[in-house]
């Protein structure tokens, strides 16, 4: 049976208005009918992962290992961020009209590789990607092609569409009512593949996140760390004293008449990691929070600080049993 391995994939920093993209490290998976059914892999093993997140590049690089004593044939893939309509969207994706709507690239053992693209259009849990085909609807949520085909949907798919989530009906001034998306795009690259029996493969992926983020710092209530949006951030983020002190003080800056300070995201699902034979023998990440006066929070362990804006954090034999979420509240214009 030909099976297929997914590779890790860091989520850019994405819009407040935009849902939280849930993007799986590596694991090995099955084609079958309706898409990618995720398995275990007892053959190939992650010897290495290095990760670098910032705001303008995430770049992976890993290294396979076959410890079998024949070649694993398989397909690899690489699954996208979600893209997910939202009434308000905040999205600073640049390329809203092309499938490769975050430039993704790869090379495997330093070589270019040409991907595929699958992409699943997903409404409420449900998979909906054979309606939008039928209707002749692009599937990239804030896509102008995607705006002018919804204007011209039949009244009944239209009323059908509204009624079950998948768009929302705005007002656009003079009557017009336009149709904003509401559903989730999953997009998956992958190509066919083998891992030599006894020899290790690099795998290579660089992309540009989609940034965004809120207009102030939002897990404050009335300036003071309490509220169930600060519970959330704290055990998502392990905020520290210091670091909710200094939030604090940032916000009354900004009630008192100064620029507000922002809130970025930077999420990466790291336990299907743990689908590969054995542990990552060894796993390094590198974030860079942007700006020297930007602050950043995350839980983590062995991470030293390995210049102005860079953090770093490596393990050996990493078995990643929980996922990883960074925050950083980014500094006005004025005060870098």
């Amino acid at each position: 049976m030909l099976k297929l391995f997914t590779l890790p994939v860091a989520m850019g920093l994405v819009a407040a208005v935009i849902a939280s993209p849930a993007l799986a490290n590596d694991t090995m998976a099955e084609v079958k009918t309706g898409g990618l059914i995720f398995a275990q892999s007892d053959d190939v093993s992650m010897a290495e992962e290095d990760l670098f997140i910032s705001a303008s590049e995430v770049r992976v690089d890993y290294v396979f290992e076959n410890s079998s004593d024949k070649d694993v044939e398989s397909l690899v893939a690489f699954p996208m961020p979600d893209i997910s309509g939202q009434v308000d969207n905040n999205s600073a994706i640049s390329d809203y009209d092309s499938d490769n709507f975050l430039h993704f690239s790869t090379l495997q053992d330093g070589s270019p590789i040409t991907a595929k693209l699958q992409q699943r259009v997903v409404s409420l849990g449900i998979d909906v990607t054979d309606e939008f085909a039928k209707e002749g609807i692009p599937v990239l949520p804030y896509s102008q092609k995607t705006t002018e085909a919804l204007a011209k949907l039949p009244e009944t798919v239209r009323k059908d569409w509204i009624a079950r989530g998948l768009v929302y009906p705005m007002s656009a001034g003079d009557a017009k009512v336009d149709l904003v998306p509401l559903w989730t795009l999953r997009s998956t690259y992958w190509w066919r593949t083998t891992f030599p029996a006894k020899k290790k493969v690099s795998v290579a992926h660089r992309y540009k996140p989609a940034v965004g983020g809120t207009v102030a710092i939002s897990f404050l209530e009335g300036g003071e760390p309490k509220g169930e949006r600060f519970e959330e951030y704290s055990r998502k983020y392990c905020l520290d004293g210091d670091f909710v002190r200094v939030a604090q003080q940032r916000a009354r800056e900004a009630e008192a008449g100064g620029a507000n300070y922002t809130e970025s995201w930077i999420s990466y699902v790291l336990s299907t990691g743990a689908n590969w034979a054995g542990p990552i023998k060894r796993f390094q990440l590198t974030i860079d929070k942007g700006k020297p006066g930007s602050l950043i929070s995350f839980c983590g362990s062995n991470v030293q600080k390995i210049g102005p804006t860079t953090f770093r954090m490596t393990a050996e034999d990493f078995d990643p049993a929980k996922d990883f979420d960074i925050l950083i509240l980014n500094p006005p214009e004025t005060a870098q």
